[in-house]
């Protein structure tokens, strides 16, 4: 009779490995736990909290506490210089990477606009200290504007050095 009687499971359902073969012969990262297995029951660490005691945090190219920061040998954006790096007395303003010269005082941004806004009078060259060509674009107001215009795109392009031939800064 089939009522009332149950009969006993004699093998356990199959289910899948904690960690199958993987095909291309890597093993999946669990983290720091024993094995390659996964720690259940303690949180991991997220995005901007410490790791739990006795366990280093994962850095990705980023210095560990009391470590000083890897030096490539050139000064970060703006020409000053990081800890432990000379400042180049001859470039304080840094050097142009395609030619090594030392960059000018002078800004692009800042005679690129006075030559635009001002250059019926020269503004932007007097402000580079190119007076020949300052005292022309005074006398012939700018080439009628023409001229100063054409400049001033030059200049903010960067293909007008300084009186002494130095890049412009940006």
């Amino acid at each position: 009779m089939l009522c009332g009687k149950i009969a006993p499971m004699t093998t356990p359902p199959e289910y899948p490995a904690a960690n199958p073969p993987d095909p291309y012969g890597q093993q999946p990262n669990f983290g720091p736990a024993q094995g390659g297995q996964p720690q259940y029951g303690q949180p991991q660490p997220q995005y901007g909290q410490q790791p739990p005691y006795g366990q280093q945090p994962q850095q990705y190219g980023q210095p560990q506490y009391g470590q000083q920061p890897q030096q490539y040998g050139q000064p970060p954006y703006g020409g000053y210089p990081g800890p432990g790096q000379q400042r180049d007395p001859a470039a304080p303003y840094g050097r142009d990477p395609v030619t090594g010269q030392p960059f000018s005082d002078k800004q692009k941004l800042v005679a690129g606009l006075l030559q635009i806004l001002v250059g019926s009078v020269g503004a932007g060259r007097w402000y580079l200290g190119n007076y020949g060509v300052a005292t022309a674009q005074l006398l012939t107001c700018g080439g009628l504007g023409i001229w100063a215009l054409i400049d001033g795109i030059m200049i903010l392009l960067g293909k007008v050095p300084d009186k002494e031939g130095r890049p412009l800064r940006d």
